[in-house]
């Protein structure tokens, strides 16, 4: 038997958490001194939410250290979070006078714009995670150092997968390359990828990251992934699912939650990417970051009414059979158009 002690959590996140206010169904981006109206409108909890909440609705046992604001917007993400989609909140903790992070989301053509409004928080993660809970796996931004908990976690036997964030001084520097050692999994986009490597092509790059990080898998879009795992020599390159996209927001992060998922139950390489490709190919079919991440249910109703259909698309998701539920499961909620709605009196 295993000497190591239970695990509390599955996974540990710790990050911003904004208010995402999606626009959708623009016909084009405004111009100067002109007004665009949108057809549709949602708000929810962003930033590292969009990957706790797409985490806990894989019914994962996730816990967020994060810092919230004493404010209407604070409140609507905390209870969200916390209440709504069961994400432990243990170790965050609410400020007066620090207002939440707010992101406009303009969702245009497959593609969205973002504009962001907010202040450095005003504890670190280190400060939030003095003592980090024993977890599964930690889920780690790492566009700056790695932080001291990161590397306790490390220590008590936590996989570490990270991403990166946009790089907006355009300089992509290749030395961010090097804190990704003793990393286990790293998940970068294709822009990231080739750039942060220098190389010429998305294969070409995730090889040269594979020598730093074992598994390293590149998102291409709607165009799918690839995947390398450097340890066992696997390789997985796996085409995106055909779906009417409302909105990309977050689809990432659901990607990065799909193959968590997949790692922590010891799957094969190219099932992982596989399922987190269908994660993200669900999430973009509705607005909002965090609450497009789909739910059991809705993994259960894509299978059983696309998945036998002759599509080259779908070959190799039979795997899925001996995961979905065979009755009830409950259903997630969306984005809706506002916070705070009062409940009639």
């Amino acid at each position: 038997m295993s000497s190591q002690p239970p695990t509390e959590f599955d996974v540990l996140l710790s990050g911003p958490v904004f208010l995402d206010l999606i626009f959708t169904g623009l016909p084009q981006l405004p111009e100067n001194g002109t007004e665009v109206w949108a057809t549709g409108l949602g708000s929810s909890p962003g930033g590292i939410a969009n990957l706790a909440v797409a985490l806990a609705r894989l019914q994962l046992r996730t816990t967020l250290a994060s810092a919230f604001g004493e404010d209407m917007y604070g409140d609507f993400c905390w209870d969200t979070l916390a209440n709504q989609e069961q994400v432990d909140l243990s170790h965050s903790r609410r400020f007066y006078g620090w207002h939440s992070p707010v992101t406009v989301s303009l969702a245009i053509n497959r593609d969205r714009s973002m504009v962001t409004h907010g202040h450095p928080s005003p504890v670190t993660a280190d400060e939030l995670l003095t003592d980090p809970p024993r977890v599964r796996a930690c889920f780690v931004h790492v566009d700056h150092e790695s932080d001291k908990w990161v590397r306790t976690a490390k220590d008590n036997g936590a996989l570490l997968f990270a991403d990166v964030g946009w790089d907006p001084t355009d300089q992509w520097r290749p030395e961010l390359i090097q804190q990704l050692e003793g990393y286990d999994v790293f998940l970068p986009n294709s822009v990231e990828a080739v750039r942060y490597t220098r190389k010429d092509d998305v294969k070409t790059a995730a090889r040269a990251l594979a020598e730093v990080v074992p598994t390293v898998v590149v998102t291409r879009a709607g165009g799918g992934a690839y995947a390398i795992d450097s340890a066992t020599g696997e390789e997985a390159d796996v085409c995106g699912i055909n779906v009417a996209a409302m909105d990309p927001t977050g689809a990432g992060d659901v990607f990065g939650a799909g193959f968590t998922y997949g790692t922590l139950a010891g799957w094969p390489l190219v099932d992982r990417v596989r399922f987190a490709n269908l994660c993200a190919a669900l999430s973009v079919q509705h607005f909002g970051g965090s609450l497009s991440a789909p739910g059991w249910c809705d993994i259960a109703a894509w299978w059983r009414h696309l998945g036998r259909r002759e599509d080259e698309s779908l070959r190799g998701y039979d795997f899925l059979d001996d995961l979905l539920p065979t009755h009830g499961c409950a259903t997630v909620r969306r984005a809706s158009a506002t916070i705070g709605l009062r409940g009639r009196p």
